[in-house]
């Protein structure tokens, strides 16, 4: 999850199958490491700290909306690094059954390659990408 719409989309599927398998989700923010901002003094740990509060209070909130309708355990893990080794590194320490990606909103990654396709590639995990 980075708070992108894809992210929260895959994150709302995530939860589903979650649900339908009476399994724990695991919900993943990678904080992206930013040598330059750190090597000029900027707070770049505060910065990025403060998106994973946001979206640990976006989910406490949707968790408490729909308690009625439907109960999800869940967990939420921040890593450190680039989107892609980070995600790896969640889904291999936490012994991840599945990975569910948002698709990439960027138009870059059509020549470098999206997380979602070098995660599929990577062929460790089944990857289900959600547009």
């Amino acid at each position: 999850m980075d708070g992108s719409d894809t992210s929260m989309r895959a994150a709302a599927y995530a939860a589903g199958l979650a649900r339908r398998q009476n399994a724990l989700l695991a919900l993943v923010y990678v904080q992206p490491v930013m040598a330059a901002g750190a090597a000029l003094g900027a707070p770049v740990g505060d910065a990025t700290a403060g998106v994973a509060e946001s979206l640990i209070e976006e989910i406490r909130t949707s968790t408490e909306r729909m308690k009625d309708t439907w109960d999800v355990r869940w967990e939420f893990h921040t890593f450190r690094g680039d989107p892609y080794n980070g995600l790896v590194a969640a889904a291999e320490e936490l012994k991840a059954d599945a990975v569910v990606v948002g698709s990439s909103e960027s138009a870059g990654h059509r020549f470098v390659g999206s997380v979602a396709v070098r995660l599929v590639k990577a062929g460790r995990w089944p990857v289900t990408v959600v547009p």
